[in-house]
């Protein structure tokens, strides 16, 4: 196709989950399911803190912007897939993918911070227990939630911004089931050596380096669990970390296998499956392994809603 005639296209299609209609419609209800669950376990947590003095600590701070995250994180992308399965018409304006992707991004950013931050509220809350009240003090909670906003809207707006004055010259098809980075480069015909790269060192900086910084957090952790004397304490302990730590290799193991990945080996049917773990089942477990099986939030729900 002439570059000079076709740079600029007005709208895109979504090829979605898969071509077979019977299938899309399965994937549309088990992507409902997973919202629903994600959306009310989340909106449980943020209001069951918000009404619950006893849990307006550090880490419940942390957690409530961990729900709101998560929220709006499933929400750039299920949406807009139950709208295309449910109509005829797969189409996303131009500036309607702009958006999705910028969200889908500075959200997701914005976690693999937080999280990181969560990890480190833990390292000084066990390993140095005298000293948390000192250290997480509400100012610098403030200052690490907004750091975590701040620094992913930016990177988010860059990204975002130098993916779309690529020319789409090849297709305005999108072989995915929302607009992200690999599928739309695949789409110009310009060499997108220049985005690659800014992908490799947004993904390397964040996601990498955020990935290590909370192994390095369990370490310490795990190392002064050691020493603990009881059994019964070493054990439970051993298990709430192995939780967390469970929920986080899924998070970003799957975020680092879809954009650290060299562009030649991109595969649609592959990176679906994939992406739907970091997009929908995550923040349906956040929830239920940071909050829900803690004994502490089931009293607080409890006496919430009146149970």
């Amino acid at each position: 196709m002439d570059n000079s005639t076709q740079t600029f296209v007005k709208q895109f299609i979504l090829l979605g989950l898969s071509t077979i209609p019977g299938l899309q419609i399965l994937f549309s209800l088990l992507f409902l399911l997973m919202y629903m669950v994600s959306f009310s376990g989340n909106l449980i947590l943020i209001i069951v803190v918000q009404f619950n003095t006893q849990l307006r600590t550090p880490m419940y701070f942390f957690l409530t912007n961990l729900a709101v995250i998560d929220i709006c994180f499933s929400t750039t992308v299920v949406p807009k897939i139950l709208s295309n399965t449910l109509s005829s018409d797969q189409s996303i304006s131009f500036f309607g993918c702009a958006a999705q992707l910028y969200f889908h991004l500075a959200l997701g950013g914005s976690e693999c911070l937080l999280l990181t931050v969560m990890a480190y509220d833990r390292y000084i809350a066990i390993c140095k227990p005298l000293r948390y009240n000192t250290i997480m003090g509400k100012k610098f909670c403030f200052y690490l939630a907004g750091g975590c906003w701040i620094v992913n809207l930016l990177n988010s707006f860059l990204l975002t911004f130098f993916t779309f004055r690529l020319p789409f010259c090849r297709s305005n098809h999108i072989s995915y089931f929302f607009c992200e980075m690999p599928p739309l480069f695949h789409l110009s015909c310009k060499d997108t050596w220049f985005n690659e790269l800014m992908k490799y060192i947004a993904v390397g900086l964040i996601v990498l380096g955020s990935f290590l910084l909370i192994l390095m957090s369990y370490l310490c952790i795990t190392l002064t669990i050691l020493k603990i004397r009881s059994t019964k304490e070493r054990q439970k302990a051993f298990s709430t970390c192995a939780s967390h730590l469970t929920v986080v290799c899924l998070f970003y193991g799957t975020v680092m296998f879809i954009y650290l990945r060299p562009r030649y080996s991109y595969s649609p049917g592959q990176d679906k499956v994939v992406t739907v773990l970091y997009t929908v089942v995550t923040p349906m477990l956040n929830p239920i392994i940071y909050s829900i099986r803690n004994k502490e939030v089931i009293k607080a729900i409890k006496k919430t809603f009146h149970l």
